[in-house]
């Protein structure tokens, strides 16, 4: 049985993801509530991310080299990652106290060198698809091996679209920022190939002009 899909995004009232602050405070608390088993990550997301808020990447040191020994309640990780985009920086994911470890998604094309960079760190890795990452295979993995019942992704437009695409996603969490991007709005459902009917779950106004909308997608 695969396990249930919950996409979770900061927007703008024009549903762009970028160009804007988004409130990571309210953002991650609601996103703690959905007690996810798994985030699931893109690699380009994730470099980003550690672009953006690391003060350059830090070298690996040997504890980067072993599991981390964490709360058996935290999330994993799980990103996504064919063609070796997080080579050389994934310690400094590892090094968040917030996930239990990173698992990797990779391909049987993905290159060599990076399965042994993954191997030498003692980095869980499955093989899912053969030039790119299947999704439904990968998420059917989390679920075997690793009892993963729930999954929250708050990552950009290409995974939660190609998840949106393939029909894998249960519920869509929003939380609208007061702000309209304009010209510049990166739009999150721009790849969406087929239209969607929701139902709205639940909804709450927060301080400052904030509003958090939770939708079931309708089979």
């Amino acid at each position: 049985m695969l396990p249930k899909i919950i996409i979770h995004n900061s927007v703008s009232l024009d549903c762009s993801l970028t160009d804007f602050q988004p409130n990571m405070a309210l953002h991650y608390q609601i996103a703690g509530g959905f007690e996810a088993d798994a985030h699931l990550i893109g690699s380009n997301t994730a470099k980003v991310g550690v672009t953006l808020f690391s003060d350059g990447i830090p070298k690996e040191e040997k504890a980067d080299f072993v599991k981390p020994k964490r709360d058996e309640n935290l999330p994993y990780w799980v990103m996504i990652d064919s063609k070796g985009v997080l080579n050389g920086i994934l310690h400094v994911c590892r090094r968040f106290e917030y996930t239990r470890d990173i698992i990797m998604m990779i391909s049987e094309q993905t290159p060599k060198e990076y399965i042994d960079y993954l191997k030498e760190r003692n980095y869980d890795y499955c093989i899912a698809g053969k030039s790119h990452v299947d999704l439904k295979k990968a998420l059917e993995i989390l679920s075997t091996n690793y009892a993963v019942k729930k999954v929250m992704t708050d990552t950009g437009r290409i995974l939660n679209d190609l998840l949106l695409n393939q029909g894998l996603v249960s519920e869509i969490s929003l939380l609208i920022h007061p702000i309209i991007v304009g010209k510049n709005a990166y739009p999150m459902f721009s790849e969406v190939k087929k239209t969607l009917n929701l139902t709205l779950e639940k909804k709450e106004l927060h301080d400052n002009g904030y509003v958090w909308l939770l939708y079931k997608i309708n089979c």
